[in-house]
This record gives C-alpha cells, sequence and structure tokens, in this order.
C-alpha cells in the first residue's frame, strides 16, 4: 500500500440550515493528494467507527473528512431520528462543499466514501450535483431493496398512515444484526461497548424514510454517471449482494468497478479478521491512486484492468469487473513507492442496519 504519510486529526462543530450543531472530524496529511469525504452508516458515527477508515487513507496520503448526521453521534437532533432523507443529504453536501470551497483545497480531485446507509447518501450527493464529484468507493451500499424481502404495499401503506402521529416510536421490530454483521468477536464487543453508536430499535419515520430512500434509488440507478467502486462481502446476510450487483449493472457510468468478496460479511472495513480488513482497503486505495488525477487530458490512452484478485492467504479467487480506466495526468507528484427496507436480508422482521 505504498509508503505511509503522517497526519493530524481535528474534531469541530458545524451548524445546518436547522440551527443544529454537527459534529465533523478530519484527518489531514501535510499535503493530500485528494480530499475523501466521509457518509457513514445508519446508527453509526465518524469520530470512533470510521476512524480505522480515516486513518487509513489519511495515511496513504488522502485527506479525509466526516460528518455525523442529525441525531447520529455526537451532532444534536434526537437519536437517529431521520425526519426527512433529504435533510442528511443537504446537511452533507453544505459542509463537503464547504470543505471543497477553502483555498487550499479548490484544485484537488473530490471524492465520497459511503457505508451501508451511507451509499445511499453518496449517491444521492451525486444526483444532486453530478457534475462535482471525482468519484465514489461505496461499502454494501443502500441503494435498492431485496426482492427477497420487498414488503407488501398493505404493510407499507398502514405504515404511513400512521408516521405522523408517531414518527419517533421505536416500533420497528428488528433483529440483532451485530453478530450478523461482524465476524470478528473482537470487534464485534468493541462496536457493542461504542456508546456513540445507535443499537436501540429503529424509529417508524426512520424506518419509512429509509424504505423510500432505497426504492427512489432503486428507480433511478440508470442516473448514476459517476465513476465509482462498489464492494460486497458475498457472505453479507445483512444487505444483499444483488444489490450492488444492480447498481453496477444499471449505473450509466463508463467507468465502474464491482469487487465481490468471498466469504467475507457486511462488515468488510471493520468487522473482519485483520488480513481481510488488510485486502479490502489496499483495493480501495489503489482505486483512489488510479483515479486521483485531472480529468482534463482528453488524449489519454484507456487501459484495461486486471479482472480478478487472488486472495493469497486463503487461495480464493475474489470475483471482480471493472469497465476500462481513462488515466491522465496527474495533478501533483506522489511520494509513494506504490428486513424490509433498504436491501437488507431477513425473515418476517426488519433487519436494522448496523453500518
Amino acid at each position: 500500500m505504498g509508503e505511509e504519510i503522517g497526519y493530524v486529526y481535528g474534531e469541530e462543530y458545524v451548524e445546518n440550515s436547522r440551527g443544529l450543531k454537527l459534529f465533523s472530524c478530519s484527518w489531514l496529511p501535510p499535503s493530500p493528494y485528494a480530499l475523501v469525504f466521509i457518509c457513514h452508516g445508519y446508527g453509526m458515527e465518524c469520530s470512533g467507527f470510521m476512524r480505522e477508515c480515516g486513518t487509513r487513507l489519511a495515511r496513504a496520503g488522502y485527506g479525509v473528512f466526516g460528518l455525523d448526521y442529525e441525531g447520529h453521534g455526537r451532532s444534536m437532533g434526537a437519536r437517529c431520528y431521520i425526519k426527512k432523507f433529504d435533510n442528511i443529504v443537504n446537511d452533507c453536501d453544505d459542509f463537503f462543499k464547504s470543505v471543497c470551497d477553502r483555498r487550499e483545497y479548490r484544485e484537488k480531485c473530490r471524492f465520497l466514501y459511503g457505508e451501508s446507509m451511507g451509499g445511499a447518501v453518496a449517491l444521492l450527493l451525486h444526483k444532486k450535483d453530478p457534475a462535482f464529484w471525482t468519484g465514489a468507493v461505496l461499502v454494501a451500499p443502500m441503494c435498492k431493496i431485496s426482492e427477497k424481502v420487498k414488503p407488501h404495499p398493505v404493510v407499507v401503506n398502514l405504515l404511513t398512515k400512521v408516521e405522523e402521529i408517531i414518527p419517533k416510536w421505536k416500533i420497528v421490530p428488528t433483529k440483532d444484526v451485530i453478530n450478523s454483521a461482524f465476524k470478528d468477536p473482537i470487534k464485534r464487543e468493541q462496536l457493542r461497548n461504542n456508546k456513540l453508536i445507535y443499537q436501540d430499535k429503529p424509529r417508524l419515520k426512520t424506518a419509512l424514510e429509509m424504505l423510500r430512500t432505497s426504492m427512489r434509488l432503486e428507480n433511478t440507478l440508470h442516473e448514476v454517471t459517476m465513476p465509482f467502486f462498489v464492494l460486497h462481502g458475498e457472505a453479507d446476510v445483512v444487505t444483499d449482494p444483488e444489490v450492488s450487483k444492480a447498481l453496477y449493472e444499471r449505473a450509466s457510468s463508463s467507468d465502474k468497478t464491482l469487487r465481490l468478496y468471498p466469504g467475507m460479511w457486511h462488515g468488510l472495513t471493520a468487522g473482519e479478521p485483520d488480513h481481510n480488513i488488510e485486502i479490502v482497503f489496499s483495493d480501495i486505495i489503489s482505486w483512489l491512486d488510479r483515479h486521483s488525477h485531472s480529468t482534463n487530458n482528453s488524449n489519454a490512452l484507456e487501459k484495461s484492468l486486471p479482472l480478478v484478485s487472488l486472495d493469497s492467504l486463503n487461495g480464493n479467487v475474489t470475483t471482480m469487473v471493472e469497465t476500462p480506466v481513462t488515466p491522465a495526468k496527474d495533478s501533483q507528484t506522489r511520494h509513494r513507492n506504490s428486513s424490509y427496507l433498504c436491501g437488507l436480508k431477513g425473515r418476517g422482521s426488519f433487519h436494522q442496519s448496523a453500518m
């Protein structure tokens, strides 16, 4: 993964358009190659759960910024209450663009990084301003409802009739998904001990907003045009790998990559054994490295990338489908050596996404 670079960690609160203080954090190397903006999952937060992601990307030379959504982590608001999913998208859009507008960052490439529900946030940020983002890394993204658990319209209609009466009620039945999402037992317990992570039942309106967002994205996957790298564990029993396949197949992007990891679970970057996490982050950083370039060189030649990656530890071949990438002149010199909702699986009850 190349020579590691030092970084500085920072925290600050920013005020959103509704007057709420939102927590933000950053991991900044001295002169970042490009910027990466974290969109965390439902119930998660950036400073603790996403720290591994932030530090790894920063050590690889990327400036990383994260924002706890309203009601998540250290931000103000009712715990994990999503009144409108667009509020999350708009808050991220405002904060991320304010960072990009800083003088020292205006010429940098800018990437979105979304896990699970954060994948939906990233896709909607792209949809909001299709030409703004250089690309996105999407880990088990929430962007389609699995055919296996699509809710009956009658159920949705009944819940919709009472959502404005009891919007914050924690009445959505769930299973404890942590045991199913995180393979490594030590990492699993560390997650349970993180008090900033929401581990209660989803609120009614929150569940419906996530459902509606999944349906909206499912119907507009063809509108995705940015370069993206979508990753999914083949043994994921929390979100369906078919969701990521659908995104890859339907997106209009000319530069798109799908990688499926045999035997890996939902928590690709935080719940797998260390050697698997190394593989995943190596793939993520390699993709970012290839795409951290100026897009102005129209004379660049296309090059095809490898179609498989070998997991040298266990001999499994990682399924990968990748379109050609058009490389261009680097913008700077590199100094390295080289349920019912959101596609969740389940029967007869909602699953709560722990990501």
